[in-house]
């Protein structure tokens, strides 16, 4: 009688495990059905071992309101003008830091120039033809902080002896100074949603650009700030020109007295204190 009963219980255990593998097993090809190669069971025992996770609260856009029209405005190609006039070259309209729209009005990301160059026609168009069709005008606005093409630039054809003046007007374009902001978007979007498509225009652009926030562009001024105050070195190109060591100011421009040394032409130096 005992092993008769035995032998039932023995009975009973082999079907449990049985029904437990053939379940298991029928788990397991609906993971490997739905590409969960590492089973139903696997992921469960993961999510419990990770425990609670922390996640960051989502900024505010409360106070962001979007303008009637989003997207970027059409440039003109020539500008305005009752009578057009030749000018010079003029390099000086690239060179040194930039004094006009070097910070943020209503937007929070920008392309941020980081050397001097001209913007020809073309550029804008590039620039806003890739961002009004990249963006979403739901939610994404983007300002121009930069003046349509108005500096004449001349050419002569092909072929043409020496002389014989001035050539005519050929295009237009914009000059641009280290500092400036190009194109300035906002919204209710963050930096990791437009960083693609600005990364894309600032490689195209005919000087070195860097896509910025906010918070970015105070952190590049602060870091500026700290090198000129905690400066351990004593003799900065500052303090060597105005002791004219070695007769140096006969050599040296007004340009480079007025930024002193922080700038070669249309280049910024950023080691240069």
């Amino acid at each position: 009688m005992i092993l008769r009963t035995f032998g039932f219980a023995r009975l009973d255990s082999l079907i449990m495990v049985s029904i437990v593998k053939a379940a298991v097993g029928g788990l397991m090809d609906v993971c490997r059905a739905n590409n969960h190669l590492r089973g139903f069971l696997h992921n469960h025992l993961k999510i419990f071992a990770a425990g609670m996770k922390t996640y960051e609260i989502p900024p505010d856009y409360s106070n962001v309101v979007l303008p009637a029209k989003p997207k970027l405005k059409f440039l003109n190609k020539v500008p305005n003008l009752k009578k057009a006039k030749k000018e010079m070259k003029k390099l000086r309209d690239i060179q040194g830091p930039a004094k006009a729209a070097n910070a943020f009005t209503v937007g929070q990301y920008a392309i941020v120039a980081m050397g001097g160059g001209y913007l020809h026609w073309g550029h804008f168009e590039m620039m806003r033809l890739t961002i009004n069709r990249k963006m979403d005008a739901r939610t994404t606005f983007a300002r121009w902080r930069v003046n349509a093409p108005y500096k004449p630039v001349t050419r002569k054809g092909l072929g043409q002896r020496m002389g014989g003046g001035k050539g005519a007007i050929d295009h237009y374009v914009t000059p641009v100074r280290y500092g400036r902001l190009i194109v300035e978007l906002g919204g209710k979007v963050e930096l990791g949603e437009v960083e693609s498509v600005l990364t894309e225009v600032a490689k195209k652009l005919p000087f070195p650009a860097k896509v910025m926030s906010r918070e970015d562009l105070e952190a590049l001024k602060r870091v500026h700030a700290d090198m000129e105050q905690n400066n351990q070195n004593p003799w900065t190109f500052k303090q060597i020109v105005q002791g004219n060591m070695l007769g140096i100011r006969k050599v040296l421009s007004p340009f480079d007295l007025h930024n002193h040394g922080r700038f070669t032409g249309k280049f910024h130096l950023p080691a240069r204190v």
